[in-house]
């Protein structure tokens, strides 16, 4: 589950991703495959295939898994043939959603998407009409459990390397970057030994949306059904749970 990075989110979203490993890694391995068409299987010349390699390390995807991913979708060439598309809409009472989806069929995945959306509450809506209450970022999460290091000696390590923000919860640290610094500052923290809870590039809303029991329960239903079908990568939303 996408939207911000809070500490009980990023708990969740490890939750279900130990007990749906398989689904997460199936649709990292999509990712991968996309990253690879983008510009090549040689990580160190792309960027985008080295930041999607950070998010599967993040969600504990085994090294093997993550070379044979590579490996498969550079000799996939043409047989498969995958693009990203984004959906825009509304929960109930407004709320802001945003689905990144990758699909080999347009008019499949734009149904399915809509069938959820008219189901719990929602409605989906046009390019941009939601987007700009979002702002990218890349997000790093530490958990204090992991390092050694204290609070000053990583904010010092975390705003040398490039971060635009730095902050201090009660279980970890919220590293945030531009886009542009994302790949630079995971670098350098890793040649530190720092290991990540989550390391991607996200999408964080600027304003939030608290909910009533009934519209949360179908919010939260909406969330799930979106990021159960095969073709949604992710989905962000400012429901403040």
């Amino acid at each position: 589950m996408s939207g911000h990075s809070k500490w009980h989110n990023i708990q969740a979203k490890k939750g279900k991703a130990d007990a749906a490993r398989g689904k997460i890694f199936t649709k990292l391995g999509r990712e991968l495959l996309m990253a690879v068409k983008f510009g090549g299987p040689d990580i160190n010349s792309n960027f985008k295939l080295k930041d999607v390699v950070a998010k599967c390390k993040a969600a504990n995807m085994p090294n093997d898994t993550i070379n044979n991913a590579i490996k498969r979708a550079a000799g996939a060439g043409n047989s498969e043939n995958y693009e990203e598309i984004t959906y825009e809409g509304y929960g109930p009472a407004g709320v802001a959603v945003i689905v990144n989806a990758s699909t080999d069929n347009k008019n499949r995945t734009a149904a399915d998407v809509r069938h959820i959306f008219d189901k719990f509450g929602g409605n989906l809506g046009t390019n941009g009409c939601v987007s700009y209450m979002f702002d990218k970022k890349g997000v790093i999460i530490i958990s204090k459990e992991s390092t050694n290091m204290s609070e000053d000696e990583l904010m010092l390590l975390s705003i040398e390397a490039g971060a635009e923000n730095f902050e201090a919860e009660d279980e970890y640290y919220e590293i945030t970057t531009t886009p542009d610094d994302f790949s630079s500052t995971r670098e350098e923290l890793e040649k530190n030994g720092l290991e990540f809870e989550q390391a991607e590039i996200t999408l964080i809303p600027s304003t939030y949306v608290t909910l009533d029991e009934e519209k949360a329960r179908k919010m939260q239903l909406l969330i799930e059904h979106l990021e159960d079908l095969d073709d949604v990568l992710e989905v962000y939303h400012n429901w403040e749970e």
